[in-house]
């Protein structure tokens, strides 16, 4: 199902997540040694650029040669031009400068769905609804611009201020609103809580380099609570850096206690163990995963499994066992090549096959929907010969993801598939966001519990988000309408409140915590 791309907000705050394992960024000589295919490769590019009767981008050609090159090994060695790597980074640094807000390009125009809290535009005045017209002399309008054309006049330098020309539709009028750019931080961690009076619950996103930070924090906020059990959330997280994960596991686990093992062609290890200094040695631990938890999420849950350590609940894994060291070139693109695999202390390589490097390797979920495998626990293929055993004994499987402890299947019913993956998408934001648009004063001015009256005690929001996705050619029989508005309900509370609140809405229904609920 193809999804308009005019519904994906657009997330002023980082950009990709990136299904790696990253050992530390490192420098170094060009990847491609002096030999005779060298040789051969740059008389070739030469020959073109000397003597070809039309006028060729030769940089072009070497980008399409170095991906062609890196196809050819393994679908995570990958070749990152200029451009993308400079977002990249920034998802995983964990922070950038520019304004701070998170909009879409709304009818053509740049609207504000809301500033970030305590960020550069929510100090200077910059509301939710808010339409950015001008930054300085430059129209954002009327443009249809491509998202990199506004990021430069959107980012900038530390301390750097920029003049926006606002059109607010709640007072129907204009306004000149001068921003300082500032460090806006990229959230790895969304939310970290009390599900109940002793159970805590962090959702981390990826593995960046101020994760551990972040979980740090949330991890003795939630002590000081009195927690002592303790959920971590990896559902969809496609991994990141290696450290992170390991030093997330030192909380967890006791002093001498293996973390991962990682080899590489030479037969090098570099082993990784917990040291003293964690935070949460005691207490049980849940860990959430599914079908798209990756790489440091495999590693943090596959030390936390074979440590009998805690609980894995969810799904099987992706089954990503291969670390990449990234490599500058020179142009200000860079290459991610893998250089080792990685074990769980248990021995087990999880990384699955991949002699089909294309799409259908990083999308399973149509062969394990077809399988049967999101919905029966029994239909997860695991080969005999690649047992492994945890500290007490307990029989894991290698060759293909974690797979977990507990098993809860997929959150929607058989035949449902189709409407859950709407209500997760980016249609259900753009929808609650036009109706915010429509009557923004009045929402404003609702509580919680007044919010929850109106959008799940009445059928107008149901009937006018089932109108809007078959104006989209989206024809859905929505069977379950209580859930139906529980989704719509919890993205206006996200949108007009916070993501705590929101988490709150959705994990009140979500299979996963109830069965953790269940456990004790």
């Amino acid at each position: 199902m193809k999804i308009n791309k005019l519904y994906l907000p657009i997330v002023f705050t980082g950009a990709i997540a990136l299904g790696l394992v990253l050992g530390s960024k490192l420098g170094g000589p060009s990847f491609v040694s002096k030999t005779d295919g060298k040789s051969k490769l740059n008389e070739l590019i030469d020959f073109i650029d000397r003597e070809y009767v039309d006028d060729v981008n030769t940089d072009s050609i070497v980008d399409i040669t170095v991906d062609r090159i890196l196809e050819n090994l393994d679908p995570h060695s990958v070749y990152i031009n200029q451009e993308d790597l400079v977002s990249v980074n920034e998802n995983m640094r964990g922070d950038f400068v520019g304004i701070g807000v998170n909009f879409y390009m709304y009818k053509d125009s740049v609207a504000v769905i809301k500033p970030l809290k305590d960020g550069p535009s929510e100090i200077a005045g910059i509301k939710a609804g808010d339409r950015i017209l001008y930054a300085d002399k430059y129209q954002l309008f009327d443009k249809n611009l491509p998202n990199d054309s506004l990021y430069p006049h959107l980012k900038g330098e530390i301390g750097s201020e920029v003049n926006l020309t606002v059109f607010r539709k709640t007072e129907g009028k204009k306004l000149k609103i001068k921003v300082k750019r500032d460090v806006v931080p990229i959230k790895s961690v969304d939310v970290a809580f009390m599900v109940s009076d002793d159970l805590g619950y962090i959702k981390i996103n990826r593995f960046a380099e101020t994760t551990y930070e972040e979980f740090h924090r949330a991890l003795l906020k939630l002590k000081s609570n009195k927690m002592n059990r303790l959920i971590i959330d990896l559902r969809d997280n496609g991994g990141g850096y290696l450290e992170v994960a390991n030093a997330i596991a030192d909380d967890l686990l006791k002093e001498g206690e293996l973390i991962v093992k990682t080899k590489n062609k030479r037969g090098r290890e570099d082993v990784s163990k917990a040291t003293a200094d964690g935070d949460f040695e005691e207490g049980n631990v849940y860990v959430l995963i599914n079908e798209n938890s990756a790489s440091a999420s495999e590693i943090l849950a596959g030390a936390v499994q074979d440590n009998d350590r805690g609980t894995i609940v969810g799904r099987r894994s992706f089954g990503k066992g291969l670390v990449q060291r990234e490599m500058p070139l020179g142009d200000g693109s860079a290459i991610r090549l893998t250089v080792a695999r990685y074990y769980t202390p248990s021995g087990r390589s999880i990384q699955k096959p991949y002699e089909d490097k294309g799409e259908a390797y990083f999308n399973e979920f149509e062969k394990r929907f077809e399988s049967g495998e999101l919905y029966e626990a029994d239909s997860v293929h695991i080969a005999d010969s690649l047992k492994y055993k945890t500290k007490k004994g307990r029989i894991v499987y290698g060759g293909g993801g974690i797979t977990p402890d507990v098993f809860v299947p997929y959150e929607a019913k058989h035949g449902e598939e189709g409407t859950y993956m709407i209500m997760q998408s980016g249609i259900v934001s753009y929808f609650v966001f036009e109706q915010l648009d429509q009557k923004r004063n009045f929402f404003n001015g609702l509580s919680l519990s007044e919010l929850k009256k109106e959008v799940c005690d009445k059928n107008n929001y149901l009937m006018a988000f089932q109108k809007h996705i078959a104006d989209g050619g989206i024809i859905l029989n929505f069977s379950d309408k209580a859930k139906i508005k529980k989704y719509l309900y919890a993205e206006f509370v996200r949108q007009l409140f916070d993501d705590e609140h929101y988490y709150e809405v959705v994990l009140s229904e979500d299979k996963m915590v109830k069965k953790v609920l269940e456990l004790n």
